[in-house]
C-alpha cells in the first residue's frame, strides 16, 4: 500500500502517522507539503493531527483552502481512501469531504487522555479488522472536537451506517444520562467520535489510532485500523 501524509504549518502528528503506516505496510509514506499542488499515485491519503495555522480563525478552516486540498478532494472523488485524524478530521470536514462541524469542547477545556470507543460499523477498510460493537481505547488531545450537525443528517448518518465510532464508558454504555465520568470528552452530538462519507471511502475521527499501535504506547488498539487498510489496499 502506498500512502501520502499531508503536512500543514502547525501539523504535529505527521511523524506518528508515518511510523504507524510504515510499521503496518513496510513502506515509508510520502510527506506532502500543503502548498504542493500534486500528489503521487497513492492508495491512501492521511491528513494528520496538530494545529494547522495555529487554529486561528477556526480549527481546520484555513488548511481546508491550502493548494493541496484541491488535489485531495479530486482523489477522494476518484475513490482514493482518505483518513483524517483530529485536526485532519477538522480539515476534511471544513473541506466538505464529510458533513457537520467540529466545535469547541463542551466544557471549553483542552482534553488529553485515553477514551473508550465503540466500533459501530466494520464494513470499511478502516474498520474491517475490528468486531462490530468492540470497545477500543485511543488517546485524544484536542480543544475543538465537539461534533455537531443537524438532526436530519444525524438520522441519515445513523441509518446509512456512516457512524464509525462512538464515545462510550469503559463498559460500553452510551447513554448520555450516565456521562458522569466524562466518557464523551467533548460533548459530541449523539456521542459521535468518527464518521464515514456515504461510500465509506473517507473516515474522520478525533481520537488518535496512530498513537495506539505499539507496546511502547502501552496500547495497540489502533493497529487493526492500519493493518486493515494495508490488507484492503495492497
Amino acid at each position: 500500500m502506498k500512502a501520502a501524509v499531508i503536512v500543514f504549518p502547525g501539523s504535529n502528528r505527521e511523524r506518528d502517522a508515518v511510523a504507524a503506516l510504515e510499521a503496518a505496510s513496510g513502506t515509508k509514506p510520502h510527506l506532502v507539503w500543503h502548498r504542493d499542488t500534486e500528489l503521487p499515485k497513492v492508495d491512501l491519503i492521511l491528513v494528520p493531527g496538530g494545529f494547522s495555522y495555529g487554529d486561528y480563525l477556526r480549527s481546520g478552516a484555513m488548511a481546508a483552502h491550502s493548494p493541496i486540498m484541491r488535489e485531495v478532494k479530486a482523489r477522494a472523488d476518484q475513490g482514493v481512501r482518505v483518513l483524517g485524524i483530529c485536526n485532519g478530521f477538522q480539515i476534511i470536514t471544513e473541506a466538505g469531504l464529510l458533513p457537520g462541524a467540529l466545535m469547541r469542547n463542551a466544557k471549553l477545556k483542552f482534553i488529553c487522555r485515553t477514551v473508550h470507543l465503540r466500533v459501530e460499523n466494520t464494513d470499511s477498510p478502516f474498520t474491517a479488522k475490528y468486531r462490530k460493537g468492540q470497545i477500543v481505547r485511543y488517546p485524544v488531545a484536542h480543544g475543538d472536537g465537539n461534533y455537531w450537525t443537524d438532526a436530519e443528517t444525524v438520522k441519515r448518518l445513523d441509518g446509512e451506517g456512516q457512524v464509525a465510532f462512538r464515545y462510550v464508558s469503559d463498559e460500553g454504555d452510551a447513554d448520555p444520562r450516565w456521562n458522569r465520568n466524562d466518557w464523551n470528552p467533548n460533548g459530541s452530538l449523539d456521542n459521535i467520535a468518527g464518521i464515514f462519507n456515504a461510500k465509506r471511502t473517507v473516515l474522520g475521527l478525533m481520537p488518535h489510532p496512530e498513537d495506539a499501535v505499539s507496546a511502547f504506547h502501552g496500547n495497540t488498539d489502533g493497529k487493526p485500523m492500519f493493518d486493515g487498510l494495508v490488507e484492503a489496499l495492497s
